[in-house]
């Protein structure tokens, strides 16, 4: 079980432990500090754990304080390293704000990825244990595997607790390099604004897409998913992150050196396979943004029920410079070589003997072709 540090667990005139996934937390004002493990499901009071000193006690003060309802947890996933380490810095300056705008109301609850997939363990622990919300802090990459922790096993992830009967919510504080998932929604990179819509607690319901393998392998994304130049372009961006928003670019030109369209077949909510010659990228929108602020998906909505497929096909290298500005603007769908479709599913497969066809999903490369993706519709809900 990992281990989530708490704050501001306050109880009115006395300091009371109270067991939360195997650990004692005792709330002295804001804060907390963690002392011995025990087994016991119920609160207790100072004096009976032997390593603190006593303190007064009031019996009907500690029975009116267990029999009244806790404060839920907010889950807060931070990935530290995000942006070049500025994700850890800038939380540490976010988090005195933070816990006097939500502490009244909520368990404060950090909780620190330490590598790749850690955001997903975190996030089906804090769903089985009831948190009101589990908030990524960071870029589309923890986005990305918070998204993906709301699933286990081809099922999304339910709360131990039966008598629980409000779903742990998504939110978001953008954090990392770029944060192209609440551009959709018109969010600005401001830490302070994010707490103010989690302080509001609206709620919405928001599609998931799932890619699904040929073996069975499952991966859930909510932003948008890529095949080909673009997904190898997010390969090679991953390498120059310290350029900001400019990686995407960078990544973009280093992957059309070793670029060749290829021919592809596609299958359109399970209808016949269609023919896809010269196809220099397939793009899957849930939401609208990719690559740290093109509008690739310009007609996508998370709330639709549907997702939106752009396809580029027989781009050269100068083509892509010259609608590199359409791009980020969203009006590319009227050039040459770029159609649209709503779909409800996609599968995708590379017929020209060449293989090695990237997909990709915010960073995150999910292998190779052949692929299918599906629209999960009103799947999680969303604080917005």
């Amino acid at each position: 079980m990992k281990m989530m540090t708490c704050h501001s667990f306050i109880s009115p005139n006395h300091n009371y432990y109270y067991h939360h996934q195997n650990f004692y937390f005792v709330a002295l004002g804001r804060g907390t500090s963690m002392a011995a493990a025990s087994a016991s499901p119920t609160p207790v009071l100072r004096s009976e754990l032997k390593s603190v000193e006593p303190v007064e006690q009031d019996l009907q003060t500690a029975l009116n304080f267990v029999s009244s309802p806790r404060h839920r947890d907010l889950v807060f996933v931070v990935n530290p390293q995000g942006a070049n380490g500025r994700t850890g810095k800038d939380w540490k300056k976010l988090l005195p704000f933070l816990r006097s705008r939500l502490g009244n109301d909520y368990n404060i609850c950090e909780s620190f990825t330490t590598g790749p997939r850690h955001a997903i363990d975190i996030t089906r622990e804090a769903i089985r244990e009831g948190a009101e919300a589990v908030i990524a802090v960071g870029g589309d990459g923890t986005i990305y595997e918070v998204v993906n922790g709301f699933f286990c096993d081809g099922k999304p992830v339910a709360s131990n607790n039966k008598e629980n009967l409000k779903a742990t919510a998504l939110g978001v504080i953008p954090l990392g390099t770029g944060s192209d998932f609440a551009r959709t929604f018109g969010w600005s990179n401001d830490p302070y604004a994010a707490v103010e819509r989690v302080a509001k607690g609206m709620r919405s319901r928001v599609d998931v897409g799932v890619i699904t393998g040929p073996t069975g392998d499952q991966n859930y994304f909510i932003n948008v998913a890529d095949i080909h130049l673009s997904a190898k372009a997010g390969f090679y961006a991953s390498k120059y992150k310290k350029f900001g928003n400019l990686c995407y670019v960078i990544g973009a030109l280093q992957a059309f050196m070793s670029h060749y369209n290829q021919d592809f077949r596609i299958k359109v909510n399970e209808g016949e396979w269609e023919f896809c010659p010269q196809v220099t990228a397939l793009c899957v929108g849930n939401a609208k943004f990719f690559g740290g602020g093109m509008k690739i998906t310009p007609n996508a909505d998370p709330r639709s029920g549907n997702l939106s497929v752009v396809i580029l096909q027989h781009f050269k290298w100068y083509d892509f410079i010259l609608n590199l500005h359409k791009i980020y603007s969203g009006t590319h769908l009227k050039v040459k070589n770029v159609s649209s479709r709503s779909v409800n599913s996609i599968e995708v497969e590379d017929i020209s003997g060449r293989g090695g066809v990237y997909i990709q999903s915010d960073g995150e490369h999910l292998g190779f072709l052949p692929k299918k993706i599906c629209v999960l519709p009103s799947a999680i809900e969303m604080i917005c």
